[in-house]
């Protein structure tokens, strides 16, 4: 809206489009550092907080899968001692018992093979029980595939939990972005908010999806095989644990260190994606004013700090993984090494040893995972915590609960000492009092920041004022609902706004419920029906999101339709007409002359020939009404308007008349902005 440019460009980064230009500066710096990830992680894990009874189906069975998965090594390991044991008898004497076998190696000197066999059940010469070996390959595999099962529950489950955790996320953005005021979208980049409505919601996603079944198997898997390795050996468990404390040692120290880069990088992403929007936007611009040097430099620059920031990010948490297996390798080699050295003492099974050494890869493996997605975690929250601050963002004050409501024809609408400024410390508004009756045309003329669109933010409620009351027919619109308020009221803006979708649906958003004969009515009225029909589908013809098919002029005329429809109260008119040419301009006036009967119009205007028949022609200067009457009454004080006036109307210049050329003294020529100078200083002169 060209009135929010005005109005608040004080507010907002310097730029063309009111800091969104192709040029203008970022929002959305990249934060110093990052934010606490302990209360983030934890206010994220409460958005899964209504669906605790499925979390707690979730936590039930991966207990049964991780459970039953960590009984599959030791059920191996028996098997192990059955071929082992079978294998060892084929060399025994059949016959013997094993206490005779242990007797002989014992006297034949070999200790250590009598100390192995006793830790061992066997029958000597028996060989292989294969009926014992096949009962236990069969629960082996029901053991796995119970578990898979389980497992995939789990997982499913999960998935929709995460999934409705995030619908309902995407909820709370879209109603917290209804509830934000004016001023927030004033400051913040389109392309930023976007990039935290989309970007970052779908990383938060991933992040849960990815970590959260994970996390859980991992941390049940790390104590079950805990306890099993205590079972089978404390001195080998013991030699395990030695990972923990190294891996939360590793995990803190880089992830201290990472988190604020992927703070910075999702900072950047949003600085980026607002860079694309406004100069995707504004190409054209970008191109007629030959700064795509300039605009391929600032890209190139926040492309290579999100660039470091991501590579910084993703090394640092990349580091975690490989000294986790660097780690998880050294204590292999020590179960390996205490374990051989167990069995030579008869102290344990080969079979315990080969269950151990799975253990302690089960045990490694789900450490080294909790480090690997230290990574997703940290860019999670950090998006997390961006979506957070917009959810935390200072909302519009709400409505009445006792809201005061007036009559449907209500269109008395009067200004009583209003004050208002964008800026703490610079006034714009002060003290404006003006009374507008039903079925009036009040026009605002001023020069460029004089407040004209401002009046119209007030009247719309898109600000409220600071002091003094807006009141329609007697009732404090501060009292009003903003919807009530603004279902009296259609606009029509420069600056046209049109959706994908076809030319009815367009002209429908005024009023979705109205018949076939109102639309049709309306966009006769606006002129829409004169060229309508000679597009391929008629009303039915798709327009794309920037309505690129139609032409300025007819987008424009389809908007007027919108508001024609809408059937409003009051009607605000911000250079509605400038993008259509002269005849059409004038049939849209008589048109709008039916249109407001009994309404209360107020109109923008530049071109000062649309509002001569204006009912009151309001002038404005620095916020305030410097002079106010009808075109006649104003002309004859020969004011500021006076000024306005004759600088548009001025008599064109007589080609055939001689012109005299002054002598000119050598030197450069001067710029288009000096002529532009000497031009107007000149017109002030003759004007005076």
């Amino acid at each position: 809206m060209s009135g929010q440019q005005q109005g608040s460009a004080p507010a907002r980064p310097a730029g063309p489009g009111g800091g969104r230009g192709p040029f203008g500066g970022g929002a959305g710096a990249p934060a110093a550092k990052a934010q606490n990830f302990g209360p983030s992680a934890k206010r994220l894990l409460g958005t899964l907080r209504s669906d605790m009874p499925r979390l707690i189906g979730v936590l039930v069975l991966g207990i049964l899968s991780v459970t039953l998965s960590v009984i599959g090594p030791k059920l191996l390991g028996e098997g192990t001692n059955v071929v082992f044991a079978g294998f060892l008898s084929l060399q025994m004497p059949a016959g013997a018992t094993k206490q005779q076998v242990i007797d002989q190696l014992v006297a034949s000197g070999n200790q250590d093979q009598a100390n192995m066999i006793s830790a061992m059940d066997f029958v000597p010469g028996a060989g292989i029980d294969f009926d014992q070996l096949a009962w236990i390959l069969s629960a082996v595999l029901a053991v796995y595939l119970f578990s898979s099962v389980f497992g995939w529950l789990q997982a499913r489950i999960l998935n929709g939990i995460v999934q409705r955790a995030m619908h309902r996320l995407r909820l709370q953005v879209e109603d917290k972005i209804h509830r934000l005021p004016l001023s927030y979208f004033d400051r913040v980049q389109r392309g930023e908010l976007l990039s935290r409505v989309t970007n970052d919601v779908d990383n938060i996603g991933q992040t849960m999806q990815q970590t959260l079944s994970q996390l859980v198997i991992s941390l049940l898997t790390v104590i079950g095989v805990l306890v099993m390795m205590f079972l089978i050996s404390p001195l080998l468990a013991v030699i395990a644990l030695v990972t923990i404390p190294l891996t939360l040692v590793i995990t803190v120290l880089v992830a201290r260190r990472s988190q604020k880069l992927f703070v910075q990088q999702w900072a950047h992403t949003g600085v980026l994606n607002a860079r694309v929007e406004e100069t995707f936007s504004g190409h054209s611009i970008v191109k007629v004013f030959g700064h795509q040097q300039e605009v391929e430099a600032d890209f190139l620059r926040e492309n290579e700090q999100l660039y470091r920031a991501s590579f910084g990010a993703q090394f640092l948490s990349g580091v975690i993984m490989p000294a986790m297996m660097f780690i998880g390798n050294l204590v292999y080699v020590a179960i390996a090494v205490v374990g051989g050295l167990q069995v030579a003492a008869g102290l344990m099974t080969i079979g315990d040893v080969q269950a151990f050494i799975q253990y302690s890869r089960q045990f490694t493996q789900p450490l080294s995972q909790l480090g690997s997605m230290a990574n997703l975690l940290q860019s999670g929250v950090a998006s997390a915590e961006r979506v957070f601050e917009l959810l935390d963002e200072e909302e519009q004050t709400p409505d009445d609960e006792d809201a005061h409501t007036v009559a449907d024809n209500a269109s008395r609408l009067e200004f009583d000492d209003v004050s208002f400024r964008y800026v703490e410390d610079k006034p714009l508004i002060e003290g404006l009092t003006l009374a507008a009756r039903p079925g009036s045309t009040v026009a605002i003329v001023g020069p460029t920041g004089a407040g004209k669109t401002t009046l119209v933010n007030l009247i719309m409620r898109f600000y409220d004022a600071d002091s003094g009351r807006i009141t329609l027919d007697g009732v404090d619109t501060l009292h009003m609902t903003r919807d009530d308020l603004r279902r009296r009221t259609g606009m029509v803006l420069q600056d046209t706004w049109l959706f994908a979708g076809t030319i009815r649906e367009n002209i429908l958003y005024g009023r979705p419920d109205a018949s076939d004969e109102e639309l049709v009515a309306a966009a006769t009225a606006a002129y829409v029906d004169r060229f309508v029909h000679a597009l391929p589908d008629g009303y039915d013809t798709m327009l794309d999101d920037e309505a690129t098919n139609l032409s300025v002029g007819e987008r424009q005329l389809v908007t007027i339709a919108r508001a024609f429809l809408a059937d409003p109260r009051i009607l605000i008119l911000d250079e509605a007409t400038s993008s259509v040419d002269t005849r059409t301009e004038l049939l849209i006036q008589r048109a709008m002359s039916r249109l407001r009967e009994d309404r209360t119009a107020f109109v923008i205007a530049h071109r000062l020939s649309t509002i001569r028949d204006a009912d009151l022609i309001l002038v404005m200067e620095d916020g305030s009404i410097v002079e106010q009457g009808s075109h006649d009454e104003l002309l004859a004080e020969k004011g500021a308007y006076w000024r306005l006036y004759n600088a548009q109307f001025e008599g064109a210049i007589d080609e055939d008349e001689p012109v005299a050329v002054p002598a000119v003294p050598l030197g450069p020529p001067p710029t288009t902005a000096q002529i532009v100078v000497d031009a107007l200083a000149e017109s002030e002169d003759a004007v005076e």
